[in-house]
Parts: structure tokens; sequence; C-alpha cells
């Protein structure tokens, strides 16, 4: 390899959690946007601070950034006012008198062992004595008699000092009095880990704030509630990739240009009022494109977008050109996509894949070596070309809990080792384009980083009667917006908002665990119902029906039609 240029790898890490707040009452039905904001969010941030010559592309979606920002009020007015938190485990943390039911005292034990068993419960002995009692009583309730109060309250205190992040247990001094406390935690403690706790969530958003002031990380956007544009557009498209694909029987979405649109707009005004400046990227929600989408991107004023190596290996099929043997000649480059306007950077499924599902068992010396060994092959094979650009790009939270420590070792190490490496320059998307591509897309197969289709958000009978709810709820939600006023018109559009997010979609059908499929079909069902209630129609009898798993929910009346569902 030439000493001359280096090769380019940029980390892109996407931060994203759905709307668990119920944005009529306020409650948060999950806990997990402050749960992963306190464990991963802050560990992530920490990484990057504690190596000043690594950088890194970090990714916001927008609902995520309000509610970090929600919970921090939420605490904040609880410690300065007393008042109330929305959200029952973390509200729980605190109160001075636990539930007195059993069914409410299972309910807590319950989720306070929603955590990877091995690497957060089994990391801690007292944790895990907790866990097994808990273990051993929930299968006979009339055993609750034998659990006092003291073991609910030592309960919440572990699970959340067991959800910060590893660089926090490390470095805060309080942190460290209550772990090695042990038991028999007070009020007083958990005043302080929850004083903690509102530390961290006011913080994170200024400490990447502060990282990208300094050229450290470039922060990019995803449209305001996550939604996948390319079928918000034409759900035609899924069958570019699926040519087969059994598709919902609303015909299209209605009005989905303009909503894409506003998507697009909401997201980059929430991302500017948060960090003060307008963002250059947009990783579109699961990597999910289309020509159509990438243009609305393009006119929006990004510069660049990004998805996953199936796409860019469909795309390139599908317009005749060559997309096979080693990676180096068509993966490793940014493309200008025709008739778009815009560049775009497709990630290695492979590199990001050993991050997200592979090394988590390795030692984390071994497992960045081996992930330097392929960069270096790739490094020897790019000959040094300007051009040339490795894109490494997954989720920001979720692999980290069956990593040990969180992955504290292994990202130290990821850092350290590629900041220093040198034939590597860890860089950010804008910078590869100070060299303009040289390579043009002609045809861009619309797909998303899953399979580089569109499958995990349609073409299944849930997935599918997913959308013609949703179609439903938006026709009833056009008819009645000229007879709302501003107020109640914005309330309503953001609740449209959230019910098209793609997390309900991604949980229907398929092999997703059960209790995970029911939580998120019943936040779906309960934002669809907080839609009519905001425009003042009668939800559909449809929402109080659970899915028929691999069937669809249940209709009265035959078959359903396009327009069928329509109430009001």
């Amino acid at each position: 390899m030439s000493g001359e240029a280096r090769l380019k790898v940029v980390l892109c890490w996407h931060m994203h959690q759905p709307q668990y707040r119920d944005l009529v009452s306020g409650t948060s039905y999950l806990p997990w946007t402050y749960l992963h904001t306190i464990k991963d969010y802050v560990d992530m941030a920490a990484h990057l601070e504690a190596v000043p010559a690594a950088r890194a592309v970090v990714n916001f979606a927008p609902l995520l950034l309000e509610q970090i920002e929600d919970y921090a009020r939420q605490v904040d007015g609880f410690l300065t006012n007393s008042l109330p938190i929305r959200d029952s485990l973390l509200a729980a943390l605190v109160s001075p008198a636990l539930p007195p039911s059993d069914e409410q005292r299972i309910s807590l034990i319950k989720a306070c062992l929603r955590a990877n068993e091995l690497r957060v419960i089994g990391r801690f002995p007292a944790y895990r004595r907790l866990a097994d009692m808990a273990a051993w009583v929930l299968p006979h309730p009339e055993a609750m008699r034998y659990l006092n109060n003291q073991f609910l309250t030592d309960l919440l205190v572990w699970y959340h000092l067991a959800w910060l992040g590893e660089t926090v247990r490390r470095g805060d001094v309080r942190v460290k009095r209550l772990l090695d406390k042990n038991t028999g935690y007070t009020l007083h403690d958990r005043r302080e880990l929850l004083t903690v706790i509102g530390e961290l969530l006011s913080n994170v958003i200024a400490r990447y704030a502060h990282l990208a002031s300094r050229g450290q990380v470039e922060l990019s956007v995803t449209p305001y509630a996550h939604p996948i544009l390319p079928l918000l557009l034409d759900f035609k498209c899924a069958r570019e990739a699926m040519p087969k694909a059994p598709l919902p029987l609303l015909p299209q979405y209605p009005g989905g240009e303009e909503r894409a649109r506003w998507h697009i707009r909401e997201g980059i005004e929430t991302f500017r009022r948060h960090f003060g400046f307008v963002p250059a990227g947009c990783w579109p929600s699961e990597g999910a494109v289309s020509t159509a989408s990438l243009k609305l991107l393009a006119e929006a004023g990004f510069r660049w977008a990004a998805s996953g190596e199936s796409v860019l290996h469909n795309s390139l099929v599908d317009s005749g050109a060559k997309a096979d043997g080693v990676k180096d000649a068509w993966l490793y480059r940014a493309y200008s996509v025709a008739d778009s306007g815009l560049n775009c950077f497709f990630r290695d499924d492979g590199l990001s894949d050993l991050i997200g599902f592979n090394y988590a068992t390795w030692h984390a010396d071994d497992a960045v070596s081996n992930l330097v060994h392929h960069l270096e092959e790739i490094a020897q094979r790019c000959n040094g070309h300007p051009e040339h650009v490795v894109s490494i790009i997954m989720d920001g939270e979720n692999a980290w809990e069956h990593y040990p420590e969180n992955a504290y070792y292994f990202l130290h190490a990821l850092y350290r080792r590629l900041s220093e490496h040198p034939k590597i320059e860890l860089t950010t998307f804008s910078d590869c384009l100070k060299t303009k591509p040289e390579k043009s897309l002609q045809t861009l197969t619309a797909g998303s980083w899953v399979y580089g289709t569109l499958s995990t958000w349609i073409g299944e009978p849930d997935k599918n009667r997913g959308w013609d709810m949703l179609g439903d709820a938006k026709r009833a939600f056009d008819a009645a917006a000229g007879r709302l006023d501003a107020a109640h018109l914005d309330r309503a559009t953001r609740q449209l908002a959230v019910c098209e997010g793609s997390d309900w979609f991604w949980w229907f059908g398929g092999d997703n665990p059960a209790a995970t499929v029911a939580d998120f079909e019943s936040l779906y069902r309960q934002h669809l119902t907080n839609l009519y209630q905001l425009i003042a129609a009668e939800p559909p009898e449809y929402l109080s029906q659970v899915f028929t798993h691999g069937g669809g929910a249940p209709v009265h009346g035959g078959a359903m039609r396009p327009g069928q569902l329509s109430s009001g």
C-alpha cells in the first residue's frame, strides 16, 4: 500500500427509540429511552471523550431527543418541586410507598428483571440473588407475602445500578458507594441515585454537541418519527426487491409525499433546536431508501445519506453492473445517485455485523485485532486510493448489553487502535465528500439495511394489516383537519407522525418474541386510538382486538376493502 493515503473508515452509530410516551396522558409505558440513555448514550459519549483522536458519525432520531429532554424535565421537576414522574418504573424508584397489591408488586418485579441475564444480572452477586428470589416467587403469587418492601427497594436500586453506563459506575463516587453498600437501601439512597440519573439525562445531548463543536463527531439525523419514507411515498416500491410481495389492501398511503416532507422538515427542525445547527447528513430510518425518497432528502438540503450493502448490490445488478467478487471494486466508495442529487454511502454488512452480533463473546483485544486485520487487508487491496471508504453503521445501543462491562474494553480499544493506526483514518461522511465521488449509481433499487428489502415493514398479513389500520386513521385525520384549530391540529399531526413510525411494523408478524410483539402492538393501538381522540372521532372497534398473528387482525363483516375501515 502507498504511504501517501490511509484507508478512510467511518464508524456511524444510530441512536433511536420509538415513542413510548402517551401523547394524551403523558405516561411513559416502557422505560427503554431513559435506560438506554443512562447506559449506552452516556457510555458512547464517554468513550469518544476519552480518545480525542478518534472520530465518528452519531445519528439521532428526533423522537429520541424529545424523549430524553422530557425525562430530564421530569426528574428535575420531581427533585426541585416534587412534581410527579410519569414513568411508573422510574417513579417507583423514589416512591416512599411501594405498591401494596400483589398484582402491582409482581408487575414491578417482572419489570426489574428485564435485563440481559448473563451480562447484566449475572454480573452483580447481590442483583443475582434478588433475581433468583424473584424467580422462585413469580410462579407462586401466594409467596409474595414473604417478600417485604426492602426486597422491592433493593431490587429497584440494583436494576437501575446495573443499567448505568460502565463509565458512570467507574467514575461517580456516589454510584460507587451505592454499589459497595450492596443491600438495605434507604429512601435517601434512592433519591441520590435519581439525582445521578437526572444529571445523565440533562447532560448527554450537550456532551454530543460539544464533541461536534470540536470536530470529533459529525451529528446527523433521521426523519422525525422514524418512518419508512419509501413506503410512505409508494407501497409498490417494495416490489423492486421483492417482485411477488403481497401489499396492503390500501393502494397507497394517503398524502404520503406530504407526510414524508413533514417528517423530513420536522426532523431537521428538532435537530436544530437541540444542537443549534442544521445537519449535512441523514441516516434514513433503517437505511430504507428509494430514488423518490432520496430526492426529497436532497431537496431538504442534505448532502449525504446512507443505506445497506445489499441495497447497493441489488441496485448494481438491476442496472447491469458487476457486483460480485471482492467488495473493494464496488462497495467502498460514495455514490452520486442519479436523478436524486444526493450522495449515498453503503455499510459493510459483514464488518458491521461482527460488532453487532459476533464480537460480544470474544476477548475485547482479540475482537479489535480481528477487525483491524480485516481493515488492513482492505487497505492493502485498495492501495491508498483516496476515494475508498469503509462504512461501519449500526445501532449505538442494542449490542452493548451482550458484551462484558457494556463493551467498555472493546469500545476503548476500538477507538484507540483505529485512531493510532498508520494506515487507517477514522473520518466522517461529510469529510469523505471533500473528494468528489467518481461513481454514479444509475439505478437505485428500493430497500433497507435488512436483507436489502423492505420486507421487515410490509408484505406479511400482520404488517399489511397495520398499514391498512394506519391508512384508515389517516383518512379520518384528513376529514377532520379542516375543523381543528391550530393547537389541536398540531397535537393531532404529531400523534399521526408517531403512528407512522417504523417500529410498529417491524414487530408485527415474523418470529418475534410474543411478549415484545404484544408490547408494541398495544402501543400502536394506543397511539392510533389517541389520534382518533384528538380529532374527536370515534375509534374503530377493531382497535380493541388483538392481531390473530399470521392472519391479520379480526374484521367483522367479511373481507376488507379499501375504505371499509373508515370511521365517522
